[in-house]
C-alpha cells in the first residue's frame, strides 16, 4: 500500500515508518517536525515526507494513498494541561478534519492512533473496548472526541480503525523519557534511584514501542471485515502493572539501584487494568513479543552504549513538553505552535 503516515517524527512514527517499508509498503511521512533534531542512537533514514503542520493539510496532501495512519498530536497528560485548547484544536478538530479530506481524496483506510488511558479511573477489573470511557485528563479527552467524531464518518468506502495503545515503552530513534518504564530506568541509570512519583499503586499496561508498530502494520494488512469502524486495546494482558511491579523490575535490571518514593508521593487517580483479548482473537497477524523485564534490559543497554547523562534526561531534548517550550520560549513557534517562518525546522 501507499501509507501517509503522520507525526512520523515522533517517537512511535519512527519506529513505525520502518516497519511499514521493511515489510513493503510505500511510505510518505506527514510531520510539523518539532522533534526533528531529538535523535537517540541510531537512525535510519528518513522517508520522504511533507513538511507541513497536520491542521494545515491540503486535500492534495492525501492524493493517491491507500490508507493514513495518523499518530500526529500533542501527546501526554501534561502538555494537555499546559495547553488545553490547543490539544483539543490539534487531537480532535485537526484529526476529524484530515479525516474529511480522506474521504475527499478518496483514501479508504483510516488508522488512528488512540489511548487506554480513556479508561481513567476504571478500578482493578479489566476493561475491554465496550467498557465506559472515563477520561480525567484534556489528552484523554480528546482521544474520545476524535474516535466519536472518526466512526460517524465510516461507511463503505472509508474505513476508520481505532487503536487504543498501552503505555508506550522502548527504544526509538526519537526517544522520549516522559513514559513510565523509561522514565524509571533513565532515572536508575543516571541516579541509582528509581524514583516513583506516585503512591506505587495505579495500574498501567505497558507495550513496547515496536510492538505498536507491528499491531499498526497488521490491523493495516487485515481484510478490511475485520476491522472496520472498530476500536482495539494494543498491548497484552500479561503487561498489566501496578507501578511499584515496574519499579521492582527496574530495580532487578539497573545495578546498584534502589527503589524510592518521591517526596509528597501519593494516589494517581488515573488507574486501569485493561483486556487485550480482542485484538489477538481478531487479528491473527499480531502477537506482542515484548515483555516489561525485557524492554527494562533493553534500554538499560541503550542508555549504557549511549553513555546517557542526568543532563540528557533534565534536558529538553527526551521530554515533550520540556521541547515545545524551548521553541516556543525561543521565539521559534509562536503561541498557537506554529511555526514563526525564520525559526522554522
Amino acid at each position: 500500500m501507499r501509507v501517509l503516515v503522520t507525526g512520523h517524527k515522533g517517537y512511535i512514527g519512527s519506529v513505525l515508518t520502518r516497519v511499514l517499508r521493511e515489510a513493503g509498503h510505500d511510505v510518505v511521512g506527514l510531520d510539523a517536525g518539532y522533534f526533528q533534531d531529538c535523535l537517540f542512537g541510531h537512525h535510519d533514514g528518513d522517508v520522504p515526507e511533507i513538511r507541513k503542520d497536520v491542521r494545515d493539510a491540503t486535500p492534495g496532501d492525501l492524493a493517491g494513498f491507500d490508507a493514513v495512519v495518523h499518530l500526529a498530536a500533542l501527546s501526554n497528560d501534561p502538555l494537555g494541561e499546559m495547553a488545553p485548547e490547543l490539544t483539543y484544536e490539534i487531537n480532535h478538530i485537526a484529526t476529524v478534519r484530515l479525516a474529511r479530506l480522506a474521504i475527499r481524496a478518496g483514501v479508504e483506510r483510516f488508522l488512528f492512533s488512540s489511548s487506554c488511558s480513556m479508561y481513567g479511573q476504571s478500578g482493578d477489573g479489566l476493561v475491554s473496548e465496550t467498557a465506559p470511557l472515563r477520561p480525567l485528563t484534556h489528552y484523554a479527552r480528546s482521544k474520545v472526541l476524535a474516535e466519536k467524531d472518526l466512526l460517524a464518518l465510516a461507511s463503505d468506502d472509508f474505513s476508520p480503525v481505532l487503536l487504543r495503545n498501552a503505555t508506550a515503552y522502548g527504544i526509538s530513534p526519537r526517544l522520549r523519557l516522559d513514559l513510565v518504564l523509561n522514565d524509571l530506568v533513565a532515572c536508575a541509570f543516571t541516579t541509582g534511584k528509581v524514583l516513583i512519583k506516585s503512591d506505587g499503586t495505579p495500574w498501567r499496561p505497558v507495550v513496547h514501542v515496536e510492538d505498536i508498530a507491528r499491531a499498526f502494520l497488521a490491523v493495516l494488512e487485515a481484510p478490511k471485515h475485520a476491522v472496520h469502524a472498530q476500536a482495539f486495546n494494543v498491548g497484552s494482558n500479561a503487561e498489566n502493572y501496578q507501578v511499584r511491579d515496574l519499579a521492582e523490575t527496574v530495580r532487578r535490571t539497573v545495578p546498584d539501584s534502589g527503589v524510592e518514593y518521591a517526596e509528597g508521593a501519593g494516589p494517581d487517580r488515573r488507574s486501569y487494568r485493561v483486556d487485550f483479548t480482542k485484538i489477538e482473537r481478531c487479528i491473527p497477524g499480531f502477537r506482542p513479543r515484548w515483555t516489561a523485564a525485557r524492554g527494562a534490559a533493553e534500554l538499560y543497554e541503550g542508555f549504557r552504549r549511549a553513555g546517557l547523562t542526568r543532563e540528557d534526561v533534565e534536558g529538553r531534548l527526551y521530554a515533550r513538553l520540556r521541547q515545545l517550550r524551548h521553541l516556543r520560549d525561543s521565539g521559534r513557534l509562536d503561541d498557537s505552535l506554529r511555526w514563526k517562518e525564520a525559526g522554522r525546522g
